[in-house]
């Protein structure tokens, strides 16, 4: 698997720039409102769209190699997506919960 090599040029780096931005404000919105399930849901499709991509450009695109630097994202993209489906099932009870002291 050789290392292909592209030129980025300013408007991607500026795009993915703020793509970074855009989701992490949506990631420390939902950490300030975890009970807010909308929010929670984006956030969790943040993180699958951040797996997608870099495992498109690893394998499908090949223009990235598996290295260190894109074995992170993979990683922290597959433990946060494993991290909030378990939450979500707690937020699943906590909402059965308070439904039933409401009757």
């Amino acid at each position: 698997c050789s290392l292909l090599l592209y030129a980025v040029n300013g408007l991607q780096a500026r795009t993915f720039g703020v793509w970074t931005l855009l989701s992490s404000v949506i990631r420390c919105l939902c950490a300030i409102d975890i009970r807010n399930r909308t929010l929670y849901h984006i956030t969790l499709f943040t993180f699958f769209l951040a797996l997608a991509h870099f495992l498109s450009e690893v394998f499908i695109y090949h223009t990235a190699a598996l290295t260190i630097g894109v074995m992170a994202p993979l990683m922290v993209a597959s433990f946060s997506i494993m991290g909030m489906l378990i939450g979500l099932q707690y937020l699943e009870v906590e909402e059965l919960s308070q439904n039933k002291k409401k009757n």
